[in-house]
């Protein structure tokens, strides 16, 4: 090693801040909001009453009983009813977790490994117990080819897995920083015999239930059409800090649905309890009724804090046909935010502005101090609006318009080398500008009807089509499609899973979630600045930068955020007093329940 790097590791073991009580908590900072005596999360309630049923809703279909692979569709809650993590995050804190599987978590003072150990009382729901060999076998076939892409590029740093003695493992780090400890206390722990007899990359008997460690296992399965959860009587965690108060419903059901307009209707008629509402004439105009009236259903906004990541119409750039920022940046142009929140939306939505929208690592004004001191050596590669415009989305507020914004990008285009010839853009070769916009949802067409009439006023022939969500799922994986709608989300402290987003060697990775295909060598140095930051203000500059430069290379068409989960329940559910501040809507639901 280098000798500056060991100066730079005494450093930090010397003036870092200390792990304050590493035992039962980890967290990026070193500050942990519960003592190591805690009883329950403050956003749980000591009055929950186990009991009752719940049955939610999901769309599309599934496929298999593996949520950890490629191939197929998995039933939703598995990951969180069936299996478990050695730590589970708390919610009211921005990056602290808690030991469950692990009951001691010691994390090494040159953060290059960290040593968990075994819950003694951890068990699998057949009874047996969780073992160091369990831990071993989930972290190497996770980082096998044989599992999701996406854990092979977020375990990358973590190179070796080795057991201890009959309660301890050992983690070591290829190069640490300051998340690696977090992101193996994430990791799923799966039972080594169990997929010793069912083989792991297949799509598994759809009859043969998955073996967990967590409150729950699979009760019944009519496949592709719903799965019933059951809670486990004899779950080990049952009185464990981070599970008191939680997972409270005897059974869980999940039905599926082809259609988000159709499982409306069905909510409303009382096939299930519980529904997010992503869509804002729904929430508006559609949610309405007797059963509203009477008090039987709620809707209610729950507010958050989360960091709202980016929205947007995605451009895949392995098309040729976007591969020219300039035909992006027209495109862009072309969508009329303000029309669309304020006629289909009822004024609900914020304009995205950046990947990190509502976020404090938001670009903002011009780059200064050590964001531009990261920006710098790359000037010559990156677009001039990186250093001299502040990130702001196209506007037809006045004085802007919409017939403004669209005089603009046709000069883009023609500068591309589009002309319009009997009133299509064509190149230079006479081939016309057409693509598809893929969609999930018919919901959505509304939103892109006015944003196709527009991109044909500029001579683009441009079509939107809605498929059926198992289909659209496999086309997304193997990123086959023209334009989608995506949501980039982040985390309150962006790191690993940015490699999974914008690195170049994940564009050509199937399954991956670098949608637009980004491959640049700038974004792939700002990502390493955010994944080997130490400090707050070291990932704060770096997440800065690199939105700027993800920003004007205009991979995505700015979309719109929401800073509260627009929720609508049966009023028979009970909730605690206290709201967690980072959470999406199931997390909170688990901490809900029936009298």
């Amino acid at each position: 090693m280098p000798v500056f790097q060991w100066i730079f590791i005494l450093f930090f073991c010397l003036f870092a801040p200390l792990q304050a009580l590493a035992a039962h908590g980890i967290s990026i900072d070193g500050k942990l909001k519960y003592p190591a005596d805690f009883t329950r999360f403050d956003y749980t309630s000591d009055k929950a009453r186990k009991g009752g049923s719940l049955v939610l809703h999901d769309l599309g279909s599934f496929d298999k009983m593996n949520p950890f692979t490629l191939k197929g569709s998995a039933p939703f809650g598995l990951e969180m009813f069936v299996f478990e993590t050695l730590a589970v995050a708390s919610l009211d804190e921005p990056f602290a977790e808690y030991g469950l599987v692990a009951s001691d978590i010691d994390l090494a003072s040159d953060r290059t490994s960290v040593t968990f150990t075994i819950d003694s009382r951890a068990r699998f729901s057949d009874g047996t117990p969780v073992t160091p060999e369990d831990v071993k076998f989930s972290f190497d076939i996770l980082k096998s080819d044989k599992a999701h892409p996406f854990y092979q590029i977020y375990l990358q740093d973590i190179a070796e897995a080795r057991i201890l003695d009959d309660r301890r493992i050992q983690f070591l780090f290829s190069r640490p920083n300051r998340e690696l400890h977090m992101i193996v206390a994430q990791l799923p722990v799966l039972s080594k015999a169990y997929y010793t007899r069912h083989p792991f990359d297949s799509l598994d008997d759809m009859r043969t239930p998955p073996l967990g460690s967590g409150p729950y296992v699979v009760a019944a399965v009519k496949p592709g059409k719903s799965i019933t959860y059951k809670r486990n009587p004899d779950y080990w965690a049952a009185d464990h800090p981070v599970r008191r108060g939680m997972f409270n419903f005897d059974t869980i059901t999940i039905k599926y649905f082809k259609d988000q307009i159709v499982s409306v209707e069905a909510f409303k008629a009382g096939e299930f309890d519980f529904m997010v509402v992503n869509i804002a004439k729904q929430w508006v105009r559609d949610l309405k009724g007797r059963r509203f009236d009477n008090g039987e259903l709620v809707k209610k906004r729950f507010p958050h804090k989360n960091n709202a990541g980016m929205q947007g119409f995605v451009f895949n750039t392995r098309r040729p046909l976007f591969q020219d920022p300039l035909v992006r940046q027209a495109l862009g142009l072309a969508f009329d935010f303000e029309w669309t929140n304020r006629t289909l939306f009822f004024n609900q939505y914020t304009r995205s502005n950046s990947y990190f929208s509502n976020s404090d690592l938001a670009a903002t004004g011009l780059p200064r101090g050590r964001e531009l001191k990261l920006l710098e050596p790359y000037r010559d590669q990156l677009p001039p609006e990186v250093f001299t415009t502040p990130l702001t989305p196209p506007s037809t507020s006045p004085p802007n318009s919409l017939r403004g914004n669209l005089r603009q990008a046709r000069r883009l285009l023609m500068q591309a080398g589009w002309r319009v010839k009997d009133g299509l853009l064509q190149n230079r070769a006479g081939q016309p500008f057409q693509f598809e916009i893929l969609l999930i949802s018919p919901s959505f067409e509304r939103v892109m009807a006015p944003y196709v009439k527009n991109l044909h006023k500029l001579g683009i022939k441009a079509t939107y089509r809605t498929i059926d969500p198992a289909l659209y799922t496999d086309r997304i994986k193997n990123f086959d499609f023209d334009m989608v709608v995506n949501v980039f989300g982040q985390s309150q402290s962006p790191g690993n899973e940015q490699r999974d987003y914008w690195y170049s060697t994940s564009a050509t990775r199937k399954g991956s979630r670098n949608l637009a295909g980004v491959r640049s060598p700038v974004v792939d140095a700002l990502v390493d600045e955010i994944v080997y930051a130490w400090t707050r203000e070291e990932l704060t500059a770096a997440c800065r930068a690199l939105d700027r430069v993800l920003w004007y290379g205009y991979y995505v068409v700015p979309n719109w955020y929401l800073a509260s989960h627009r929720l609508a329940y049966s009023a028979r559910f009970h909730q605690p007093e206290t709201l967690p501040l980072y959470y999406n809507p199931y997390q909170l639901l688990m901490t809900w329940w029936i009298e």
